[in-house]
């Protein structure tokens, strides 16, 4: 059995309107929300005794601060494999990095971008009605959500599309109200 851990980049702020999209930097709300999901991801390990034994990331800006700060919250900065091509990437990108991996690690995390992160989700867990999870994400897959999906596969090579089973998904407004949405009355 595989595990792949998906984490979105926290909420980034345009403060900067000349900076390119690779260099925004994470606004407030993000910060708090990338904080709050390093404890959340540590607590979520520690109950469920998962461990992810390769962190693939975006090299973005928003990325690798959301990164340094859920690993600080974390209690632990973990080596991370920085690749380019997960930026912006399509779900075939990301699903042809997945099936790249050596060594066999038993789970991933990738922390990147949507729409890429939603689309794989959608590719790799079957749209039969089975999966509420997957029936969240159709609604909105926010910034700093983080979710896990499992796959009965031997290899990473034989990750395939509507494989997986969706079984764990949180949201920063799942666990702090204030970072989720802004209501108009």
């Amino acid at each position: 059995m595989k595990t792949l851990g998906l984490f979105r980049h926290a909420k980034s702020g345009w403060a900067d309107p000349r900076a390119r999209d690779f260099d925004r930097p994470l606004s407030e709300r993000g910060e708090r929300g990338a904080t709050l999901m390093g404890q959340h991801i540590r607590d979520f390990g520690q109950e469920t005794g998962m461990r992810f034994d390769r962190v693939l990331a975006s090299p973005a800006v928003r990325v690798a601060e959301t990164i340094e700060l859920a690993s600080k919250a974390f209690g632990r900065s973990f080596p991370v494999e920085w690749d380019r091509r997960i930026y912006l990437a399509s779900s075939a990108t990301l699903l042809e990095l997945l099936q790249g991996v050596e060594d066999d690690p038993a789970a991933v995390l990738m922390v990147g971008h949507n729409p890429g992160l939603e689309d794989l989700i959608f590719d790799l867990v079957p749209d039969d009605g089975s999966s509420p999870l997957r029936d969240e994400v159709e609604i909105k897959f926010p910034t700093a959500t983080f979710a896990v999906l499992e796959m009965d596969i031997a290899s990473w090579s034989d990750l395939a599309e509507g494989g997986a089973r969706f079984t764990h998904m949180t949201r920063p407004r799942d666990l702090d109200p204030s970072l989720g949405p802004e209501l108009v009355d």
